[in-house]
């Protein structure tokens, strides 16, 4: 077992976790923890406990310390500058007439990197960008080329299940999603209905393919020909978590098969 607690950035929705070094942490308190990127300013929600070490899926930073007032008044001033670097970066964009959208723009918190985030449907070459921005801020300068679920991820929004999105929530990768895991659980291939707010295919479409594949074993294909007790028909329907399917037989009509009762 080991102790971890979680942590959310700018009042995100999702949630990292952490080392609690020794400290003992309610929700609401602010914290200052060591992440990949530098310190960083976050809030607590969730408070100590335990879980099995194999749940971990990456190394843990530590929990620095309970933010000081001096913490807060910092953190607000990186918010409030950040907000100015993005106009500035927006501007010299428009100045280098790049092909790149900025999305975003954050200081770590002890302001050893400023992260710029952006769209692009092509390499861009912001070299000239990057020295000018460094010559301004004095400090490292990140550009990151983000994709649409990215975006999504670090916009967050509501899916049309009317829960926070997923990707902004708790995955922290994206999976490989196709349109025949869409076509494997009967969904209408209608985009309005199987692509998210990104644009993009479903996240959560992945998350039953693989027992929707195994239900789908049982039953026959569409357009196949079966033998059923009223005499030969071809399958017209298939219902995959009630494992029934209906069978137009010639001059009898439809007929339906629970497999659960044949068996």
């Amino acid at each position: 077992m080991i102790e971890i607690v979680g942590v959310s950035f700018n009042h995100n929705s999702k949630v990292y976790y952490f080392l609690p070094n020794d400290f003992k942490l309610e929700k609401g308190t602010d914290v200052i923890v060591d992440t990949e990127s530098g310190l960083q300013f976050g809030t607590i929600v969730v408070e100590n406990k335990n879980i099995q070490e194999d749940k971990i899926k990456s190394s843990l930073g530590e929990v620095v310390r309970i933010a000081t007032t001096k913490d807060k008044e910092q953190n607000n001033e990186n918010q409030i500058d950040s907000k100015n670097a993005l106009k500035k970066c927006k501007n010299l964009v428009d100045k280098y007439n790049l092909n790149m959208a900025i999305l975003s723009a954050s200081y770590t918190f002890d302001r050893n990197k400023l992260l710029f985030t952006f769209l692009s449907d092509s390499r861009v070459d912001f070299r000239k960008l990057a020295k000018e921005l460094a010559s301004i801020y004095k400090t490292r300068i990140e550009l990151k080329q983000i994709g649409v679920r990215d975006k999504a991820k670090e916009v967050g929004g509501y899916g049309s299940c009317g829960r926070t999105l997923c990707c902004s929530k708790f995955l922290c990768d994206f999976d490989s999603v196709s349109i025949n895991m869409a076509k494997n659980q009967n969904i209408a291939l209608n985009p309005t209905k199987i692509n998210g707010c990104c644009g993009r295919l479903l996240c959560c479409l992945k998350y039953e393919d693989e027992c929707y594949k195994e239900y789908s074993k049982n039953l026959p294909k569409i357009g196949k020909k079966v033998e059923t007790e009223f005499g030969a028909g071809k399958v017209i329907s298939t219902d995959i978590l009630k494992q029934k399917y209906k069978v137009d037989v010639k001059d009898h009509g439809i007929v339906e098969v629970d497999l659960n009762e044949s068996n």
